[in-house]
């Protein structure tokens, strides 16, 4: 049975350093009044980012609540968001990105009217746009494609997901008492974290709802932005380790819905060809044997994952020979130039 919830919506902000940046991101989430929850988490910042989030608090004590907390990751932020959040559903926006306020205004009426007419779904589905510093193309990531519009459906009802097309954290709101009761503890002190937000209730979720809303702006261009390329490389360890944990959460699951099962394995070799692909750009010595090392993890959790995997786009990125990686690389750099991430 579904607890009672104060608020319609609860978003989290994780905010670490965040004093240059973080007002539009607030401002941008304040206009949805009342029926909002904003939860500032200030993960032991060092500058003026925990007297920011206190003035707002301060001067929206209905609408925004204030953490303050040892730092302990983006991981640690969302979690402390999910503990305290007083909405039924759950969004977590970073402090550096924002919203479009049309289509806030029309999610917030959906969610209004679902909850009216005792329709509570589990996941609603929106879309975001890459605002990538500098290009005049803002590459839009939609799933008009594969998912019903503007009505309830199950993964049953989920068309083909195209090359390159999977759900991030910013396409996502979640029920909250879905992920309490999935377990939802990310990982403290690590980067890409965001990637296990989006993969591991999946399982739970039974209805969702899509938008084709370009709600979400998700900015790239800080050179210490943690998708920027150098940075993912020097944080590659990271990187392996997240993959592995989505690994583990996929092969612990009993999933028995074919199409939940596809799209999660293909989630599963986006992120593996990226490691691979990264770890290629690395140029390290120990490049090759590394990347066995986390095929040898997969195949021992999961040989049908493996065997899987092994068919899919990540064989592009693991082809042998110095021939091989430079077809991967010049793969990537065209996925990279079509969908203006990293």
């Amino acid at each position: 049975m579904e607890a009672f919830y104060l608020k319609l919506l609860s978003v989290a902000v994780p905010c670490y350093n965040s004093e240059a940046y973080m007002r539009k991101c607030v401002e941008s989430l304040l206009p949805g009044g009342e029926e909002v929850e904003i939860i500032i988490v200030d993960d032991g910042s060092e500058d003026a980012t925990g007297a920011i989030a206190d003035e707002y608090a301060e001067k929206f004590p209905g609408i925004v609540r204030v953490i303050h907390q040892k730092n302990g990751g983006h991981g640690a932020a969302v979690n402390a968001g999910i503990k305290k959040a007083s909405g039924l559903y759950f969004k977590v926006v970073d402090s550096d990105d924002w919203v479009n306020s049309v289509s806030y205004a029309a999610i917030l009426e959906t969610l209004a009217e679902l909850t009216k007419e005792g329709n509570v779904v589990d996941m609603v589905i929106s879309n975001f746009v890459y605002e990538k510093e500098g290009s005049r193309h803002k590459k839009v990531m939609n799933y008009h494609k594969a998912l019903p519009e503007n009505q309830i459906f199950t993964w049953n009802d989920m068309g083909h997901m195209g090359p390159g097309k999977y759900f991030l954290m910013h396409s996502l709101i979640y029920r909250t008492q879905l992920l309490r009761d999935c377990g939802m503890k990310m990982p403290e002190h690590m980067f890409y974290v965001d990637n296990i937000f989006a993969f591991q209730p999946l399982p739970y979720v039974k209805t969702m709802y899509y938008l084709d809303e370009n709600f979400y702006r998700y900015y790239i261009g800080r050179d210490d932005q943690s998708v920027n390329e150098a940075v993912m490389i020097s944080r590659i360890e990271q990187q392996i380790k997240v993959n592995k944990l989505m690994v583990d959460v996929f092969a612990a699951q009993k999933i028995t819905n074919k199409r939940l099962k596809r799209y999660m394995m293909s989630y599963l070799d986006i992120i593996t060809t990226v490691t691979s692909i990264l770890l290629i750009r690395s140029k390290s010595e120990d490049e090759a044997r590394t990347r066995k090392e986390l095929w040898d993890y997969i195949r021992k959790k999961d040989r049908v994952l493996y065997y899987r995997l092994q068919r899919g786009v990540t064989r592009v990125a693991n082809m042998p020979g110095k021939s091989g990686r430079t077809i991967a690389v010049t793969i990537y750099k065209i996925y990279r130039k079509l969908y203006g991430f990293n």
